[in-house]
């Protein structure tokens, strides 16, 4: 346990059959232990009762020097680092940095990931801007210059043809979303590296700069690029494998079976991308390596699939209309500003001029910019509210941040 963005190391939760030879985290049980000592602690039987609007006839007063019920000044002690409210009840969460130590709602996740924006606004918007503005050039430059033009389709085309037809429209767009890809890969992993650094410290209240974050994920860079090449091969191959034996038959049958096996593939890359959403956080912040970080994220996210499912929906439903919002005052500018060569419904981008690419460019940069911190924001705090819910990482947080009554150096 140390004060690092790094808090949460392998050793202090091992994955399923993993050894480390040190402690683990606390069990909810031995959390609930931990903070209940009081009870050894309490008064002696007779000496206190529980609070009343006024004392009856037959209650008995308080000792003498010591405050009764109705002055709110005696009873249990209150919990480490916190207090009772009015004597009786635990009192909300300590909440050191942008999100409160316990586990957490749909609402305070997104609140959250909006809250760390606000409150390191120039680390975030430092790497986002630059990130976006580098990969939003470079994609416009290569569908200007280097994707070749889209196949025709015929519309009456049945049976074999209307099958070899689908396959070169999905080649052609397979090469075309390659390079498009690839942009956005490189601009994921550093958003998604360094904005994990600059979340596990806003959850513990503490500053960052751009240069301290980017120190912190720099030696994680490589095992996170593997991470997200790994994932989208393995969701194109699970789809190829589904659709391959339609399109070998090639007949109306064939169609048919490439189909229902796509379907049936897509169904099962979503199972396994929501299973292993968890893993780039936990790759981060516990510095595993690849394979243990795709066990670790499969462990957390076991129970919770279908909750995952629905905040991980739901933030790129927010963040598609956010950036839907953004980016149609730019479009519809630029195809004013343009000679109106170009069509929205073409799927040619050569057939727009410069003016329409500069000014929807503009209005992608701002977009991104707002949406990537929310979108790396989510995932890591979904990682954090998995851990404090199967792991108690809460307390560890609680003594990060140097809470009162969580400080266990003179224990």
């Amino acid at each position: 346990m140390n004060d690092s963005p790094g808090w949460a190391s392998p050793g202090s939760a091992p994955s399923d059959g993993e050894d480390t030879g040190t402690p683990g985290q606390p069990e909810p049980s031995d959390r609930a232990r931990t903070s209940s000592q009081w009870s050894r602690n309490q008064p002696p039987a007779g000496q206190w009762s529980p609070p009343a609007a006024a004392p009856g006839p037959g209650t008995p007063p308080p000792p003498p020097g010591r405050p009764g019920p109705q002055q709110g000044g005696w009873g249990p002690p209150p919990p480490p680092g916190g207090h009772w409210n009015s004597g009786w009840g635990p009192a909300p969460a300590a909440k050191p940095g942008v999100i409160p130590l316990r586990p957490l709602g749909v609402g305070e996740i997104l609140d959250g990931a909006v809250s760390t924006m606000r409150a390191h606004w120039r680390t975030v918007l430092g790497l986002t801007l630059t990130v976006a503005v580098i990969t939003q050039i470079a994609e416009i430059l290569v569908q200007r210059f280097l994707l070749p033009d889209p196949p025709e389709i015929d519309a009456n085309a049945t049976g074999a043809e209307a099958v070899d037809q689908a396959m070169d429209l999905l080649r052609s767009s397979m090469l075309s979303l390659l390079p498009v890809g690839a942009l956005a890969l490189v601009g994921t992993l550093f958003v998604t590296a360094v904005l994990t650094i600059v979340i596990s410290r806003s959850v513990l209240g503490r500053p960052v700069t751009l240069r301290e974050a980017w120190a912190e994920a720099q030696p994680r860079l490589l095992p996170l690029l593997g991470l997200l090449v790994l994932l989208p091969l393995m969701a194109g191959g699970i789809v190829g494998i589904g659709v391959l034996p339609g399109v070998l038959i090639g007949s109306d049958a064939g169609a048919a079976l490439a189909g229902l096996g796509g379907l049936a593939a897509f169904v099962v890359v979503i199972w396994l991308l929501v299973r292993f959403s968890l893993a780039a956080p936990a790759l981060m912040l516990e510095r595993q390596g690849l394979v243990p970080s795709l066990r670790r994220s499969a462990k957390l996210v076991r129970g919770a699939w279908w909750r995952i499912l629905g905040i991980t929906l739901l933030t790129y439903l927010l963040t598609s209309i956010v950036s839907m919002i953004i980016a149609i005052p730019f479009t519809v500018t630029g195809m004013i500003v343009d000679d109106g060569s170009g069509s929205l419904f073409s799927g040619d981008v050569a057939d727009f001029g410069w003016p329409f690419l500069i000014i929807t460019g503009i209005g992608a940069v701002i977009g991104a910019a707002i949406t990537y911190p929310i979108t790396a924001a989510v995932s890591a705090l979904l990682y954090i509210d998995q851990r404090i819910r199967r792991e108690a990482l809460d307390i560890d947080l609680a003594r990060a941040a140097k809470l009162p009554g969580y400080d266990t150096s003179g224990s």
